[in-house]
C-alpha cells in the first residue's frame, strides 16, 4: 500500500534526503512549504500521513478540517502536550516521536545524578571562595535506589547508564507487570513506595492529565531527606512552589531541574515562579538534555520511518490514548 505524506515543517536538504531514505518507495512526500494556497489544499486533502513538528503553527486557520481522512498524523517531538491537538479532526491517529532522543536525555540524568551526589557544583563555589573542603563527604551512586518515574525509551536508556553505576532500578508502569531489566516495578498506586526507597529519582514520564501536579508537598515529604531529585520531562509534574519548600526546609535534598515550568518553546519565555537558582541544592540546565546535533538525524528517521510504516499499511508506533493527553 503506497499512499502521499505530507511535511508541514521545514526540513533542510540534507534532511530532505534522510525522509526520502526513510519513505523509500512507501510513498509521495510533499513539502507543504513549497505549495501555494491551491496547491496546499489539495496536498492536505490528499494527505495519508501528516508529519509535523506543531501544527498550531504549521496548519493555518480551517486546513486542520482538511486532514480528515489521514491514517495518521506524526509529531516530531517526544513530547506533545503544549500543541493543541483538540483542535486537530477527531479519529485521525496520533503518534509522537518518544523515545526520539533517549540515550543523550540519560547522559544528562547520569550528569546531573553524579554532580549532585559528588557536589560538584557546591564545591566549586566553595573554593571560588577560598574554602577547600577536602573532607567534606559526598556520595557513591552504587547501592542506591535509581527510581524512574516513567519508564519509556528515556528511563530505560538511563535505568541501563546507572545499573552500570551499580544502582538498584525501581520503576513503576501501568501494568505494574514485572521486567527482567528491574529490581522492582510497581502499579501507579504505588507510587508512594517508590517515592520512598529511591536515593536517586529520574522524571522522564509525559505529562498528561494524570501526570500534572502529581508530585506535591506530600509525596516530596515521603522522599529521602537526602534525595536527588532529576526532572527531564515537563515541569508541571511537580508543584513548582512545594519544590522550591521542601528545597528550602531540606538542605541536602537536590533538586536537578532541566525541564521547567515556563519556557520558551512551549509559552514563549521563560520565567521562574520562585528563585530556584538562589539555592545551593539546586542544578538546573535549560532544558537542552536533548539538544545533541548528533541526535537530530536519528530522530527525524525514527519518526520518518514510522509514517512510512503506515504508508506500507503497517500499525503505527508510539501512538497516542486519550488518557496521555493533556491539551
Amino acid at each position: 500500500m503506497a499512499g502521499t505524506l505530507v511535511v508541514s515543517f521545514a526540513l533542510d536538504a540534507a534532511d530532505r534526503v534522510l525522509v526520502a531514505s526513510a519513505i523509500g518507495g512507501a510513498g509521495e512526500i510533499i513539502h507543504l512549504a513549497e505549495c501555494d494556497d491551491a496547491a496546499r489544499a489539495a496536498a492536505l486533502r490528499k494527505a495519508d500521513v501528516l508529519f509535523a513538528a506543531n501544527t498550531a503553527r504549521e496548519l493555518r486557520p480551517g486546513e486542520a478540517s482538511l486532514i480528515a481522512s489521514a491514517r495518521l498524523i506524526q509529531f516530531m517531538p517526544a513530547g506533545i502536550d503544549f500543541i493543541p491537538i483538540g483542535d486537530l479532526p477527531p479519529g485521525v491517529p496520533i503518534a509522537t516521536n518518544a523515545g526520539a532522543y533517549a540515550e543523550p536525555m540519560a547522559e544528562h540524568a547520569v550528569s546531573m545524578a553524579l554532580a549532585a551526589a559528588k557536589r560538584l557544583l557546591v564545591e566549586h563555589a566553595n573554593l571560588a571562595r577560598g574554602q577547600f573542603n577536602q573532607q567534606a563527604p559526598n556520595r557513591m551512586l552504587a547501592g542506591g535506589v535509581c527510581g524512574i518515574f516513567g519508564y519509556g525509551a528515556i528511563g530505560r536508556a538511563t535505568a541501563r547508564l546507572l545499573r552500570a553505576f551499580g544502582m538498584h532500578i525501581h520503576t513503576i508502569n501501568r501494568r505494574g507487570t514485572a521486567d527482567a531489566d528491574v529490581d522492582w516495578m510497581g502499579a501507579p498506586d504505588q507510587l508512594d513506595a517508590l517515592l520512598a526507597a529511591a536515593d536517586v529519582l529520574v522524571i522522564s514520564a509525559p505529562l498528561t492529565r494524570a501526570t500534572a501536579g502529581i508530585i506535591g508537598a506530600p509525596e516530596l515529604a515521603r522522599m529521602k531527606p537526602d534525595a536527588i531529585l532529576i526532572n527531564l520531562a515537563r515541569g508541571e509534574i511537580i508543584d513548582e512552589a512545594a519544590l522550591f519548600a521542601h528545597l528550602q526546609a531540606h538542605p541536602h535534598f537536590t533538586a536537578c531541574i532541566d525541564a521547567w515550568w515556563i519556557e520558551p518553546v512551549r509559552h514563549g519565555r521563560f520565567a521562574m515562579g520562585h528563585p530556584f537558582m538562589d539555592l545551593p541544592n539546586v542544578i538546573g540546565s535549560p532544558h537542552n538534555s536533548a539538544s545533541v546535533a548528533s541526535t537530530r538525524p536519528a530522530g527525524l528517521r525514527r519518526a520518518a520511518e514510522n509514517c512510512a510504516r503506515v504508508l506500507r499499511g503497517e500499525a503505527p508506533l508510539n501512538l497516542i490514548g486519550e488518557g496521555d493527553r493533556y491539551l
